[in-house]
């Protein structure tokens, strides 16, 4: 998902402050289209309303949203975890968590009013926006909860990463660069979440060639035909 999952977003020490601001594009009005099946994943179906709340979530956290068949494809891959993560009755993410985020979220917009137009014009309720947080956090970290105890990350890999991405970046933007045990902790902890990211990837492609999966044609040109 963006990424393997948008859900488990590598953040890199190179680059400080917040995402991108929106662009001021609109999405496509959902209510303007009728609903359709666009995959199916053994047997749940994902719908293109769908694929388009998490189309216009994107373009509120990012400003752009991906292509429609990384769309779909991350829709799948969420279906994977939230099956493995229900089945081992992983604990759901509390209600102050999922508020504390969005309120991040709210925060990079200059006023309530402006965050609500911007809902506005995606196409996309509050309570969407609440629910895709909910989902993304709790499977980025059933997620982490598989994965982190296999990554195993040493001194040499840290001091090779802080030598050879961390330093050149913050040469490169004329930012001083602390020393290197100011940022081990952090330096660790983005290893570890590139180990536990590269993990998903090998485990979503090899449960899914195990799936029945069946693609509906003509999905992308639905979404694209979205007014």
């Amino acid at each position: 998902m963006r990424q393997p999952l948008r859900i488990a977003l590598l953040l890199s020490l190179a680059v400080a402050g917040l995402a991108p601001q929106p662009s001021a594009a609109s999405a496509p009005s959902p209510q303007q289209v009728v609903d359709r099946i666009v995959a199916r994943v053994e047997d749940d179906i994902i719908t293109l309303s769908e694929v388009r709340e998490l189309a216009a979530y994107q373009q509120l956290i990012d400003g752009h949203s991906e292509p429609y068949d990384r769309l779909l494809n991350e829709l799948i891959e969420q279906w994977v975890v939230t099956n493995e993560a229900t089945a081992a009755q992983f604990p759901p993410v509390g209600e102050s968590e999922i508020s504390r985020q969005i309120e991040q979220i709210k925060n990079r917009f200059p006023s309530p009013a402006a965050y609500n137009a911007r809902l506005a014009a995606l196409g996309i309720a509050p309570e969407t926006v609440r629910r895709i947080v909910a989902l993304q956090t709790y499977l980025a970290r059933y997620l982490d909860y598989k994965f982190r105890p296999a990554v195993q990350v040493d001194d040499d890999a840290i001091a090779k990463y802080y030598r050879e991405q961390l330093a050149p970046a913050l040469a490169t933007k004329k930012e001083a660069v602390p020393p290197l045990d100011e940022v081990r902790d952090q330096i660790a902890e983005l290893l570890i979440q590139q180990g536990v990211n590269d993990r998903a990837a090998s485990w979503f492609e090899e449960t899914k060639s195990r799936l029945k999966i069946e693609i509906v044609p003509d999905g992308a040109a639905s979404l694209k035909a979205t007014p």
